[in-house]
């Protein structure tokens, strides 16, 4: 009997253990099921791209949208897409078994071909860090990676106390963000730099505007009259794109105070983002 027993035992040791299936709802309300953790994903979004590497799956990643260049590993990967046109042909010969797709970086033309492939598509859409956090957690639990995926959330929420902590309270500085010149483009009170500039104890100029990324005229730019003009860009650029050196009478022309912050830290919905919000807090609080 023992014997049968013990026999039994080794039989059911020896076979394959499989875990429940994983269902996540993403940013779109739809739930997400996977019977196993992916082993190839795609990821359409660079943001997505580093938050799937910062949960240690950069591995399992077999295809990216351009402008996915960071960790540096992410730029071995194929580029499958970016805004204007996806190669659904490339995704499919990639055989992937998940798709991680930033919603509103890539039109529904582009996107909705996808759902032809049969292949479960995880829609992303962060608008503030409590959305940040939740999509490192949700995308660890789809990725079986639920542990780095509630550490990284911490992490990112610990940096984001701190940083209110030592900012939010001081005097306010009025704030123009300039997303591009030409035409002149900002943001409003739904985008994530939106509440960086606020975490600073800046108020976003153009906050009530109803579109996330709105076109303003110059006239009304000059009329709101901001303290500090801050843009995304390389230290290599030149900080005074545009028209803003014609408008000496806007003080943060008259003083010269020109944000230029790491785009790739604070225009990335990633891990890296409160870095580049601290920097932005530590330029406007030049202003005060």
């Amino acid at each position: 009997m023992r014997r049968a027993f013990a026999l039994t035992l080794s039989l059911l040791l020896a076979l394959p253990l499989y875990a429940a299936p994983i269902s996540v709802v993403d940013d779109s309300g739809h739930t997400v099921t996977l019977a196993r953790p992916p082993q190839r994903i795609i990821t359409l979004g660079p943001h997505l791209t580093e938050q799937v590497f910062a949960l240690g799956a950069g591995a399992q990643v077999v295809g990216v949208s351009r402008f996915s260049d960071y960790p540096a590993e992410a730029r071995q990967r194929p580029i499958v897409g970016d805004a204007v046109a996806i190669s659904h042909e490339a995704i499919a010969a990639l055989k992937p078994d998940l798709v991680l797709v930033w919603r509103t970086g890539f039109p529904d033309r582009a996107r909705a071909p996808l759902q032809a492939l049969g292949v479960p598509v995880f829609d992303s859409e962060i608008r503030g860090v409590a959305d940040l956090t939740s999509s490192l957690r949700r995308i660890g639990q789809l990725l079986g990676r639920a542990e780095a995926g509630e550490q990284q959330a911490r992490l990112v929420e610990q940096q984001w106390a701190q940083l209110q902590a030592d900012y939010s309270a001081r005097p306010p500085v009025r704030v123009f963000y300039q997303l591009w010149h030409q035409p002149l483009m900002t943001i409003n009170h739904e985008h994530l730099i939106d509440q960086a500039i606020t975490a600073c104890g800046g108020r976003n100029v153009f906050a009530e505007l109803p579109a996330l990324t709105p076109t303003v005229s110059w006239e009304a730019a000059v009329q709101r009259n901001p303290q500090v003009i801050a843009m995304a860009g390389a230290p290599s650029d030149h900080p005074e794109l545009g028209q803003w050196p014609r408008f000496p009478a806007v003080e943060a022309v008259r003083q010269r105070r020109y944000a230029l912050i790491d785009g790739d830290l604070i225009g990335r919905m990633g891990p890296r983002f409160v870095q580049g919000a601290r920097r932005l807090c530590e330029a406007i609080d030049k202003a005060r």
